[in-house]
């Protein structure tokens, strides 16, 4: 457990930091706010020391139903108020840049669905405090946590030049969810490569693919980032009905912070949330895209075969049928005695398989697929041309146009009758 001060400047209208030791030598002080981060190990191995401690040091007291949802590891998005503070949990998925314990040496267990595991971390906000609690080796925090200590090296006077440090606990907790939700832009990159290499895997044509389980262990994988970037959603969602409601509770009466720049806040946070929704579930469109083409080409495929098998049993059927006539066991057959019966009866054989190939080669089934295709579809006839007026010559249509003709010219005549008189 580590604890940050944020301090008014004297003079200025800026915000400085400092830590523990700091705040000692200038205990006459009252800090705007305090930022009290705590690791998992802080609070699962020792409840109640711990609730002691946070009292101890702001007067608050953690509400028992709040301190097992903070200690259930599985415990989803969720959001909830109470007179004393609100309570936000959001969950993280772990990305490669993170360092936290997995395996037998972890401190506890993570579910892993699909090959892809989340952290929960936990805010505890009032106006005049934020409680952290996450698990050891969370890059997103930690990397705050290395900037906040470079400021505190520093004067104070230098401390606000780079860039503005939060001014209340909630600005504090909502640039900490922007560090850990920038962090899962980046895995669109990877993401992506990985989608192409299933891409390649389905649409290879010199194998056949044997890894559906794997990819559908991947296209499932998209499915929990889709549902997790939901729960982030409705949370922020229920936090920004919280700010809408009762910001003055959340900024306390001191401060003179706008409500408009949290608000923006969490809108920014949930259209990065919502980005990465879309990004999955095009990578799962894209998936479900390929395994069409697979299935399509296969099929295909196994259309392109048979019509080889089909055209195969259609040429040899006629020689099947001359050497089963041929081959009955009757004592007179013409030709049977003939010493040129069997050169006769090969070369009307070739003559027939030549005819059939000749055949099939005009109608496109031999040779190139999509050519017969073509042709079907356009149901070819000798007569290729059409004539469009092909109806004028049909006797009834004749005499119904000649009828219209003349009663049109009829009418004519009789407008022309009436506008001399008028």
């Amino acid at each position: 457990m580590q604890s940050y001060y944020f301090f008014q400047h004297p003079t200025a209208s800026h915000i400085y930091v400092q830590d523990q030791a700091q705040r000692e030598q200038q205990a006459d002080q009252e800090p705007e706010f305090i930022w009290i981060d705590c690791t998992r190990e802080d609070v699962v191995n020792r409840p109640e020391a711990w609730q002691n401690e946070i009292f101890q040091q702001c007067q608050l007291r953690v509400n028992e139903y709040h301190l097992r949802d903070i200690l259930n590891l599985e415990h989803p998005c969720a959001f909830d108020t109470l007179d004393d503070y609100d309570l936000l949990i959001f969950r993280k998925m772990i990305t490669p840049d993170d360092q936290i314990v997995a395996g037998e040496q972890a401190l506890e267990k993570h579910e892993r669905v699909f090959g892809l595991a989340t952290t929960p971390i936990s805010f505890m906000l009032t106006p005049q405090v934020l409680i952290t609690i996450r698990e050891k080796g969370n890059k997103a925090i930690e990397s705050y946590l290395q900037r906040i200590e470079t400021l505190i090296s520093r004067p104070i006077d230098e401390q606000n030049k780079p860039r503005k440090l939060a001014t209340t606990p909630l600005d504090l907790a909502l640039r900490l969810l922007n560090n850990m939700v920038d962090g899962y832009l980046d895995l669109r990159v990877p993401l992506t490569r990985r989608v192409e290499f299933w891409q390649q895997e389905l649409l290879q044509g010199h194998r056949r693919f044997t890894k559906w389980h794997q990819l559908l262990q991947e296209n499932m994988a998209f499915q929990q980032v889709e549902n997790l970037c939901e729960e982030q959603i409705e949370t922020l969602q229920e936090l920004r009905d919280e700010i809408v409601d009762n910001y003055p509770h959340l900024k306390g009466k001191k401060r003179s912070e706008k409500q408009d720049i949290m608000l923006v806040r969490v809108d920014d946070l949930t259209s990065h949330i919502e980005r990465i929704q879309k990004h999955t579930t095009r990578l799962r469109s894209a998936v479900q895209a390929a395994i069409d083409l697979h299935f399509s080409a296969v099929a295909n495929q196994t259309n392109e075969n048979m019509r080889i098998l089909a055209i195969i049993t259609a040429i040899f059927a006629p020689l099947t049928l001359l050497t089963g006539i041929y081959g009955m066991n009757f004592e007179f057959i013409p030709g049977l005695k003939s010493p040129t019966g069997f050169w006769l009866m090969l070369a009307i054989m070739l003559i027939t398989t030549i005819l059939l190939l000749y055949y099939f080669y005009r109608r496109h089934l031999v040779g190139r697929g999509e050519k017969s295709v073509i042709d079907m579809l356009a149901q070819q006839h000798g007569d290729q041309h059409m004539n469009l007026f092909w109806f004028m010559d049909y006797e009834p249509i004749k005499q119904t146009v000649k009828g219209t003709v003349k009663g049109t010219v009829k009418t004519m005549k009789e407008i022309e009758k009436l506008t001399k008189i008028k």
